[in-house]
């Protein structure tokens, strides 16, 4: 049995473990140690992608338990496109924050390899009980990271967002006692292999399970009306911070994206669709809101906080389609929105840490000493993340507009998608000009600026530079992405995967 999906969670345990116990150590040496985990992540997603590339799955039995009984970890196309987007952005985020945000406050390196423990293996885990756990792993590190570098914004925020996840994490184990109580199980194959099967009297009962988890996702994903809490907090956040935390809401939508075409799919009996009814108005509420808000925005960070939800409005605008086309549309738009956020956040980082007064506002007339570099890196952001040609976000929403034709609010999904996108266009045009061609008179007195080291952009220019691979090898993106939808939109597989292992050993189904 291959031990290299375990290695993704493996790692960041252990590294985050020997960290928080070496916390004497000189800074410099605990920052090379975190960087080196962090770095060794990139070449294991890309491993475990070339191993599941052909259509194959790596499950892992953890303790030789075969699954449904066990722990379980399933690793295939999608999940290893999330490992890939997260080892870069944890990477970017990473270096960016080793120019002095690591040391605003205390075991920064620590928490960071904790937080990717949860983002990992919310990937990987094939059963809901550990889904949850990892849920819990990861929010705990966003609050301890949220709140890294004290301040009343930060302080404020981060209460907010206890509370309401704290809320949320109640209502998953309402949602897992439900379906275990019913189902008798909590392996998400196992899910789809017993939920055609319930009968008229407990089906009820699951559906209500079921709605639950979604809700719970819906908050997790910041979905709308369940979203209002994210843009105030990831505005608050350092930048390093908040670009890790790009991740995040894609982790929500990695789990309706899991779960739903998987155990409610339509093979699921009684509970066929469950989730189809609420997903595509939820999400055109909240791509319009995002849009809006975007536009309402006073500082740079706060718009970067409402482009992540009206990403994710359009993201599951493709998911809330769930046809094939539809959840290929959503793969592709999942690297390319990922990418772009994250170096949003970092480069309104740089903005604000480069002007004098103004900071990252868009109503203070200031001035930086690399507004040409600044510029050009945000020009290129704001092309991809507003889904003109030649950049990701245009191929990206073609291929939802195409999904979108067949459906019964195709209309309604296209006036929407476009409209928002006039708006998001309008208001990056707005911000780009506030801060790049409003300037302030160089006679003007003001307090000394700092330049960025070109180091510290760098992560910048890497993150724009894989939007930009995406767009020259779109070929080979788009080959991913569909065949990554053929896997969703036909479960069977994934079942017979996991599931198989207990019959006969096999750790792979082609």
């Amino acid at each position: 049995m291959s031990h290299l999906a375990i290695l993704p969670v493996l790692l960041p345990l252990v590294t985050g473990s020997l960290l928080l116990f070496t916390s004497r150590l000189a800074e410099g040496l605990r920052r090379a140690v975190g960087f080196a985990a962090t770095l060794a992540l990139l070449p294991i997603a890309l491993l475990l992608m070339s191993q599941v590339a052909d259509g194959s799955y790596v499950v892992y039995s953890l303790g030789g338990w075969q699954p449904p009984f066990g722990i379980v970890l399933v690793a295939d196309r999608l999940s290893a496109l999330m490992l890939l987007l997260t080892a870069i952005v944890a990477l970017a985020s990473h270096v960016y924050a080793g120019d002095g945000q690591d040391a605003a406050g205390p075991q920064f390196q620590s928490l960071f390899q904790f937080q990717l423990l949860g983002i990992n293996g919310a990937f990987l885990t094939g059963d809901l009980f550990n889904l949850f756990v990892f849920f819990e792993v990861l929010l705990i590190a966003f609050y301890t990271l949220l709140l890294h570098g004290l301040g009343p914004q930060r302080v404020g925020a981060a209460v907010h967002v206890v509370v309401l996840n704290l809320i949320g994490s109640a209502l998953f184990l309402f949602a897992v006692g439900t379906l275990y109580g019913v189902t008798g199980t909590l392996n998400i194959a196992d899910l789809a292999r017993v939920i055609p099967a319930l009968d008229a009297e407990t089906a009820p009962l699951a559906r209500s399970g079921a709605l639950l988890l979604l809700g719970v996702f819906a908050l997790k994903a910041a979905l709308l009306p369940l979203g209002f809490w994210l843009p105030r907090s990831y505005a608050a956040a350092l930048g390093a911070t908040a670009a890790l935390f790009a991740v995040l809401t894609k982790v929500g939508v990695y789990a309706i994206l899991r779960v739903f075409p998987l155990a409610f799919g339509p093979g699921a009996g009684e509970l066929a669709g469950v989730a189809s009814p609420w997903v595509l108005p939820a999400a055109l509420v909240t791509l319009a809101f995002g849009a809006l808000g975007v536009l309402a925005a006073r500082a740079l960070r706060e718009a970067a906080g409402w482009l992540v939800v009206y990403s994710v409005g359009t993201l599951l605008v493709a998911i809330g389609l769930f046809s094939e086309a539809g959840y290929a549309a959503a793969v592709y738009y999942t690297a390319h929105s990922t990418l772009v956020s994250a170096a949003l956040f970092l480069l309104a980082d740089a903005v604000a840490r480069q002007r004098s007064v103004g900071g990252d506002r868009l109503d203070v007339v200031d001035s930086m000493p690399q507004a040409g570099l600044l510029g050009s890196l945000f020009i290129v952001a704001a092309v991809a993340m507003a889904g003109l040609p030649p950049l990701t976000g245009f191929a990206g929403k073609i291929m939802i507009l195409d999904a979108a034709r067949d459906s019964g609010l195709a209309v309604v999904t296209w006036s929407v998608l476009l409209s928002a996108a006039l708006v998001v266009i309008v208001a990056l045009a707005r911000a780009g000009s506030a801060l790049f061609w409003r300037i302030a008179d160089a006679g003007t007195a003001r307090p000394a600026q700092r330049r960025v080291p070109v180091r510290t952009l760098a992560p910048i220019g890497l993150l724009l530079a894989s939007v930009v691979a995406m767009v020259a090898w779109g070929g080979s993106v788009t080959a991913y992405a569909w065949s990554t939808a053929g896997q969703l939109a036909r479960p069977s597989a994934y079942v017979e995967a996991v599931l198989g292992t207990a019959a006969d050993d096999r750790r792979s189904l082609r």
